[in-house]
C-alpha cells in the first residue's frame, strides 16, 4: 500500500495516471476444474474492492461451480448488458456477446424481449439489466443455457430455475462503475489503458439523407452493440435487436459479408436494418456489401483517407450515414 501510495504520485505530490510501478493485488475467489482447456490449471482471482457492478461482486444463488469459460463468457454478455439505460437481454458465448448474433441483444420491456426460441441456438450465457420474473424465466428455461445473470430474481423465476439446478444463477448489482484500468497480458509484459468509456454523444451527419428517429434508435444500438464484438466487428440491427453480426476478422469486408450471411442463414431479413462498424470503413467495398444486404443506414466513426469516397457511395445507395468521431477496437 506504501509503495503504491508513492510511486503513484509524482514528486509535487499530484496523482499519475500510470504509476512508475503499478503493484497489484487480487484475493483468489475460487480454485477452477481447469482453464479454457483441461490440460490448463486455473483461479478466478477478485480485486479487493471491485468496482460497483462488474462481474468480481456476483453472487451465486444456485448452480454447479463456474468454471473458467463461464467466467471469461458472463463478463463479457455482462458487461454489454449493464451498458443499456433501458431493459436488455444479452446472449452471448465465446467471449463474444453475440458472436453468433442473430437477435443475440434485445432492449425492451420485461418479461423482456428474450428473442424467440427458434434464435436461441447459442449455448452460453443470458444475462438482463432487469430483476427477472416468472414469465421470463419461463421463455429462457425453454432452451439450454449455463449461465443466467440479472440484477435479482422474483420467486416465480426462483421457482423455474430451481428445477434446473445445473444452471448456474447469479444475481449483480446493475451499477455502472468501469474498472479504473483495463489490462491484457502479453509476453513478460502488460499492456495497461483507460477503460473504453466512449458512448455516442457527438453525431454527425453526413449523407445527403438523414436517418429517421427509429433508425437513429437502432444506429446508437448498434454501436453500443458494436462496442463489445471483436474486432473487426459489424453489427446489422433492427427494431431494437441485432440480426448479424460479423467478428474478429482481418478484414471488414469479410467481417461485412458473415454479418450478412449469419442473418440469412437463421432467416432474419435485413431489409432496412441498419449496420455499425467498430471504425471507419477503409474503402467503400464494405458498404457496398452492406448496401446490397438491405441496410438503410449506417453508423461508423469516419477518419478514412477515403471518407469522401464512403460517402458518395452512401449516397449513391441512397444510405444515412452518421460519424461518431470515435472508434471501438476490441482485439
Amino acid at each position: 500500500m506504501i509503495s503504491s501510495w508513492l510511486t503513484a504520485r509524482d514528486e509535487k505530490g499530484a496523482a499519475r495516471e500510470f504509476p512508475d510501478r503499478l503493484n497489484l493485488s487480487f484475493r483468489i475467489a475460487q480454485t477452477l476444474r481447469y482453464g479454457e482447456n483441461p490440460h490448463q490449471a486455473a483461479a478466478f482471482y477478485v480485486e479487493a474492492a471491485p468496482a460497483r457492478g462488474t462481474l468480481a461482486s456476483f453472487r451465486q444463488l444456485q448452480g454447479k461451480e463456474l468454471s473458467y469459460n463461464n467466467i471469461a463468457d458472463a463478463d463479457a454478455a455482462w458487461e454489454c448488458c449493464r451498458t443499456f439505460d433501458v431493459p436488455a437481454c444479452v446472449i452471448g458465448e465465446a467471449r463474444e456477446p453475440l458472436r453468433r448474433g442473430h437477435r443475440a441483444v434485445a432492449p425492451g420491456g420485461l418479461p423482456a424481449r428474450v428473442p424467440h426460441r427458434s434464435h436461441l441456438r447459442v449455448r452460453g450465457i443470458i444475462a438482463f439489466n432487469q430483476p427477472v420474473d416468472g414469465p421470463t424465466a419461463e421463455a429462457v428455461s425453454k432452451q439450454f443455457v449455463e449461465v443466467v445473470i440479472a440484477p435479482s430474481y422474483d420467486a416465480a423465476a426462483r421457482k423455474v430455475f430451481s428445477a434446473k439446478q445445473n444452471v448456474r444463477m447469479l444475481a449483480i448489482d446493475t451499477a455502472k462503475e468501469l474498472n479504473r484500468l483495463d489490462m491484457k497480458r502479453v509476453g513478460g509484459g502488460l499492456l495497461v489503458q483507460t477503460p473504453d468509456a466512449f458512448d455516442v454523444s457527438e453525431l454527425r451527419f453526413v449523407t445527403k439523407r438523414k436517418p429517421t428517429q427509429a433508425e437513429m434508435n437502432d444506429l446508437v444500438f448498434a454501436f453500443r452493440v458494436a462496442k463489445f464484438v471483436k474486432s473487426n466487428a459489424i453489427v446489422f440491427c433492427g427494431n431494437g435487436m441485432t440480426l448479424g453480426v460479423g467478428a474478429g476478422q482481418m478484414s471488414r469486408v469479410d467481417s461485412t459479408r458473415i454479418a450478412s450471411i449469419k442473418a440469412k442463414n437463421n432467416g432474419l431479413s435485413l431489409a432496412g436494418s441498419v449496420a455499425a462498424s467498430d471504425a471507419f470503413f477503409p474503402f467503400r467495398d464494405g458498404l457496398d456489401v452492406v448496401a446490397k444486404a438491405g441496410a438503410r443506414a449506417v453508423i461508423q466513426p469516419g477518419g478514412s483517407v477515403r471518407d469522401d469516397e464512403v460517402i458518395a457511395a452512401a449516397d449513391g445507395h441512397g444510405l444515412a450515414m452518421v460519424f461518431t468521431g470515435m472508434r471501438h477496437f476490441r482485439h
